[in-house]
């Protein structure tokens, strides 16, 4: 599935079962709940924290999949198109970056 692809999936949810977008302030704060469940799973499962009981059914692939649906809603909502914007976020990075990694002696 491309971007594109993705944010007229999305798109096309939100119409037939989603009924309608909620605004862009309540996205914004519903991307950074899921993205907090995704770090609470990253501590857990990578990190020094230990899991709960009550974390026992922790899904990473679909907490990683929230993110990105809400992501998407947010794209939509404001008219970004992902695929454009993440070209010219990649060729921005490689520009400014080029090298600063290969530079970094933490990465080697």
């Amino acid at each position: 599935m491309t971007l594109k692809e993705a944010q007229n999936l999305v798109d096309e949810w939100i119409k037939t079962t989603g009924v309608r977008y909620f605004n862009e302030l309540t996205n914004t704060a519903i991307l950074m709940e899921e993205v907090g469940e995704v770090a609470r799973i990253m501590a857990r499962k990578y990190g020094e924290q230990s899991f709960k009981k009550s974390d026992e059914a922790v899904n990473l692939p679909d907490e990683m999949a929230d993110v990105l649906f809400v992501l998407i809603c947010l794209a939509n909502q404001t008219g970004i198109d992902l695929t454009e914007a993440l070209q010219k976020n990649l060729e921005k990075k490689s520009v400014r970056d080029a090298k600063r990694h290969w530079d970094n002696e933490k990465l080697r």
